[in-house]
């Protein structure tokens, strides 16, 4: 069993294609952010059809549900939006070096995954608070289990296994799209083809 995690893939297709080829995985779980900035969402769509995908729910997941339940566009099938509001907010799971998680933010660094509200899970980056003052979550936290995180582009990869592993490379802003193979602790990836939007600010304080 070959298990990847990639990090959010905001309708990247052809590099979630090539990443998944270069992995040649058993399994996959993908962290959230799906569809959105991205060229190619009803390919992306197509693509964890294909692979049969597993992912947990992201911010942007979250916000493309809140849209189609209001009846705004959404530019996917009902069948994407239907699998969107299936998603978890974490998959867990065990690896050659003990538990793992996945999650798309990050994780309650005092009360751990059990204790993580939806908001945590979606979009934390900062604990307690936003404040620029407050650390990152990351930097708090010692597991077990290991979690394996997106979410924060701006940071791009942050190692710090065996603690946690945050692989937002920011692929649809020109960076590269990355993933893990937990079985063989190998870090796989891909540049992106092109810049698709521009690389966003650092937000400000109770921004996230």
């Amino acid at each position: 069993m070959r298990t990847l995690f990639v990090g959010d893939v905001h309708g990247c297709r052809d590099e979630l294609a090539r990443l998944l080829d270069l992995a040649d995985a058993d399994r996959v779980i993908l962290l959230g952010d799906l569809f959105t900035k991205g060229p190619d969402p009803g390919g992306t769509w197509r693509l964890i059809q294909q692979h049969r995908c597993e992912a947990v729910l992201g911010n942007h997941d979250l916000a493309i549900l809140n849209r189609a339940r209001r009846g705004g566009p959404v530019d996917l099938p009902d069948e994407a939006v239907a699998w969107l509001g299936s998603l978890p907010l974490f998959i867990h799971g065990e690896g050659p070096e003990g538990p793992w998680v996945a999650v798309h933010a990050g994780v309650d660094p005092g009360a751990g995954p059990a204790g993580t509200t939806m908001d945590q899970a979606v979009a934390m980056r900062r604990y307690p608070g936003d404040s620029p003052d407050d650390p990152f979550w990351w930097s708090l936290w010692r597991g077990p289990p290991l979690v394996i995180y997106g979410h924060d582009a701006v940071r791009g990869l942050v190692d710090r296994r065996p603690h946690s592993l945050g692989l937002d490379t920011g692929c649809v802003y020109g960076g590269a799209l990355s993933g893990y193979l937990v079985e063989d602790d190998r870090l796989l990836s891909v540049p992106a083809g092109r810049i698709y939007r521009p690389v966003p600010p650092v937000p400000p304080p109770g921004v996230r």
